[in-house]
């Protein structure tokens, strides 16, 4: 599969050289690692942790997908059939039908070759033993019994036993279970999962096909093809009907014009094949198609990486955001600004040279290696402090569910983390030393001694003893606060879901420019489901908040009908992102939370998100309006074909007819359309929005046409008369929806508007012949135009009437009218 995740930098390598618990195996051995020949053997046997299931297609089943379908067959018999009966010039269809398949496979290579060199570029990586030595290479790469370093933030990229050393792992994404399980030497790894906290050496027992996450994924495959886009499962069911009808409604075409009608049997499969063409939506899908491969390369140009096709709609229509204060609307890099001991300090020989040679003891065996550590270290390093003399005895890694770490020396036991959750119920005895930091946006850690040992303990016990405080600073992002500025202004609401302390994360939000920021809530506070819900209307900021807590917040926005996206980029933001209808990850934090996303900011930047709106609602709101072209056709069509049925008369248009039409009002210019950019909100039902542009158009070419065809029949009219005549009032009512559905205009939309004009002119008046366009007498001209004025009011009234119908049904007290009514009458009882 096909993950992207931030590769170890220079510093990361050498931490785990230098600070890992133990590299020796359970028999007191050196970690050696495979050798190169083993490695070697390894790879010819298969033995690689390369997978086949990939949530791609491969280039077979991309031209598959688009050259055998259900309706190129039906084209295939269709063409047959209008062969064996000579109509050779109804064949026009063809190569129309011929370009949307080759369109089709082109563009989704493109996509696809686009989206495998940035997955290449920014392949998962893992730092593996061998030759005794440590590597870091593409998890790819990895083979059977290779041992690899795992910490904080990697996903686990295949099932593995620990050698050595100790880690807490979330198996979420595999089990459902939140809880962080504690996994030390002979414990089994299930690929899938993600590290917590700590660090280990592991071997790989299964890789590739064989892990528990690619076999999982296999069985998913199997059922189905995953939860689709509205837009998407939308299509599929129009595509569905009409392949379900076209089959009974052309046997009952041909049948009544050959049988009834007494038609001969070239005129009863031309008057068949015309009908069920028309109801064959055949540049639908491909439009969606190329429509989304396009915005994918677009993306990609913007080192935006989809990990998933059903984002870009979903970012379109998200009306909630959910964002965490570091690496979102801070820089991910972090900064210790100041040290400051504590007024509780009950060592009077601690002073800040103490304080600093503590922490260089401290952050020099503590397995974290998150933002918060790296920033520690870094300032240790920079002011050059040497390590102490103490004597490690255990150490407790950071976790999001305890918020602190801890480790014990043979001179005493310390804490590192959030001031709240290491004094508990006496945090108010410092609360007035830090509020000032607080509430200028500062993260502060409280570093305390522990009078008792309370390794392995949920919370810390008693006699705790403030030592200092270590003050933490993160630059807001230079772009945030036009970022939060545009998401105001489209309606869209921002929640900031943070681990740190609400204050303090209250007066970032607010210098992000971020509405309501100082409407903040401890989530520590809120006990049940019951108070999350209450508190996602009242507050914009949540702080310390845990994980499980973070996905419940997701949940009950979701509950309340909003769509919703979550960004994260570390471990702890994980829950919520899977449960959120869309998630985006920033590549330059945990990988874990890069392969669980459906976004990927390749540069980290957030500042690309009002793009990526952009572009969805480009793609959503452009096919949905050139969608509502492709109905037209198909919804007349259908109408038509039940008319004849019933009239007893045979299908007055041949498929060239239809052709013609097809390209110049319905597939020419839905393809044009789609590509202006287009930023308005995406609101309401997708094919109740298609519908609702398509059905007065098809209303009115049915009820036009289908009086020219009686009153032909009344006057006595030769067919081919009244064919061409159709045919030109279906160009009439086609170019109305064009202008309908294109207001408001512009200089690209009047170019659309006059090229199509003028190709349909050239096609009928040099092209006659080819798309069967005959003169017509005087009569059938007036009656022409006649019907051609009686369209555009048809067509103008019937959009009135259409609209003022969604209006009154899309108002909730009228749906209230409205049910109480049947409840009321027993109606459908």
């Amino acid at each position: 599969m096909h993950n992207i995740c931030r590769p170890y930098t220079q510093e990361e390598v050498f931490y785990l050289d230098t600070n890992s618990e133990s590299n020796l195996d359970t028999r007191g051995v050196p970690i050696m690692g495979l050798t190169s020949e083993e490695v070697r053997k390894r790879i010819d046997n298969g033995q690689t942790n390369h997978t086949d299931i990939s949530t791609q297609k491969t280039v077979g089943q991309i031209v598959k997908s688009n050259l055998l379908t259900y309706f190129n067959l039906i084209f295939l018999i269709l063409t047959v059939l209008l062969c064996i009966v000579g109509s050779f010039r109804n064949l026009t269809f063809l190569p129309v039908i011929i370009g949307n398949t080759v369109i089709g496979i082109f563009q989704e290579l493109r996509a696809k070759k686009t989206l495998d060199k940035m997955s290449m570029l920014n392949a998962p990586h893992s730092i593996v033993v061998r030759d005794g030595e440590q590597q870091q290479i593409q998890s790819e790469e990895l083979v059977k019994d290779d041992i690899i370093i795992l910490s904080a933030g990697n996903q686990i990229c295949a099932d593995a036993t620990v050698l050595s050393g100790s880690i807490s792992v979330n198996e979420a994404l595999l089990t459902g279970e939140s809880d962080e399980i504690k996994k030390k030497s002979g414990d089994g790894l299930m690929s899938g999962s993600f590290v917590v906290s700590g660090q280990c050496y592991a071997k790989l027992d299964k890789v590739g096909n064989e892990s528990y996450i690619s076999q999982l994924t296999a069985q998913a495959k199997a059922m189905g093809d995953g939860e689709q886009s509205e837009m998407i499962r939308y299509i599929n069911k129009l595509v569905k009907w009409v392949g379900i009808i076209i089959i009974p409604v052309g046997i009952i075409l041909f049948c009544q014009a050959y049988i009834m009608n007494g038609e001969t049997f070239k005129k009863s499969v031309v008057s068949m094949v015309a009908a069920v063409l028309g109801m064959i939506p055949e540049g639908l899908y491909l439009l969606t198609t190329v429509a989304l491969a396009l915005s994918t390369i677009r993306l990609a140009k913007k080192q935006v990486l989809l990990h998933d096709m059903k984002s870009i709609e979903t970012l379109a229509r998200v009306d909630v955001l959910c964002v965490d204060k570091t690496g979102t609307i801070t820089e991910p890099g972090m900064q210790v600004t100041e040290l400051v001991i504590s007024g509780r300090c009950g060592d009077a020989e601690m002073d800040k040279r103490a304080f600093v040679h503590l922490l260089a003891d401290y952050s020099a065996v503590i397995e974290d290696n998150n933002a918060t550590m790296e920033a520690i270290r870094a300032y240790v390093a920079k002011n050059e402090i040497e390590k102490g003399s103490r004597t490690l005895l255990k150490t407790q890694p950071f976790t999001s569910a305890n918020k602190y770490s801890k480790v014990s020396f043979v001179e005493g036991d310390y804490m590192l983390g959030a001031p709240e959750f290491i004094m508990k119920d006496r945090y108010e005895e410092i609360s007035g030393e830090i509020e000032e930091y607080q509430s200028k946006g500062y993260r502060v850690l409280l570093m305390a001694e522990s009078g008792e040992d309370s390794i392995g303990s949920v919370r810390p016990l008693g006699g705790i003893s403030p030592i200092g405080y270590i003050v933490l600073s993160n630059p807001i992002r230079e772009n945030a606060e036009s970022t939060f500025t545009y998401f105001k202004e489209q309606g869209v609401a921002i929640k900031v879901i943070s681990g740190d302390n609400p204050a303090t994360v209250s007066e970032v939000a607010k210098r992000a420019g971020i509405d309501g920021a100082e409407n903040y809530v401890d989530a520590s506070t809120l006990a049940s489901e019951k108070d999350i819900t209450e508190a996602v209307d009242k507050y914009t900021v949540f702080g310390r908040v845990t994980p499980k807590q973070k996905q419940l917040i997701v949940r009950a926005l979701q509950k309340q009908k909003h769509t919703v996206a979550m960004t994260g980029d570390g471990v702890n933001d994980i829950l919520a992102m899977k449960d959120a209808d869309c998630s985006i990850a920033m590549a330059s934090g945990s990988e874990a939370a890069a392969q669980a996303a459906q976004t990927v900011l390749l540069d980290s930047d957030f500042g690309r998100m009002p793009y990526v709106v952009f572009e969805g609602r480009q793609v959503v709101n452009n096919i949905q309006r050139s969608a509502s072209l492709f109905l037209v056709k198909n919804i007349f069509s259908l109408l038509m074909a039940i008319f004849s049925a019933i009239f007893a008369i045979t299908y007055p248009l041949e498929p060239s007819q239809i052709s013609l039409i097809s390209m110049f009002t319905i597939g020419l210019p839905g393809f044009l359309l789609a590509l202006e950019p287009n930023r308005d909100r995406i609101e309401g039902n997708f094919m109740v929005n298609v519908m609702l542009k398509a059905l007065p158009a098809g209303l009115t070419d049915v009820l036009s046409v289908g009086a020219l065809v009686i009153c032909g029949q009344v006057f006595n009219l030769p067919s081919e008369d009244i064919a061409t005549a159709g045919t030109m009032l279906l160009a009439v009512v086609g170019f109305m929806i064009i202008i309908k559905i294109s207001h408001p205009f512009n200089k690209m939309k009047y170019g659309v508007l006059l090229i199509n004009i003028i190709g349909l002119l050239f096609c009928g008046l040099f092209l006659g012949r080819l798309f069967a366009i005959e003169s017509i007498s005087n009569i059938c001209f007036l009656l022409m135009v006649v019907f051609a004025f009686a369209a555009e009011s048809m067509f103008r009234y019937l959009t009135l009437f259409v609209e003022k119908l969604s209006s009154f049904f899309g108002d909730e007290k009228n749906r209230r009218k409205i049910r109480r009514k049947i409840r009321k009458y027993n109606i459908f009882k």
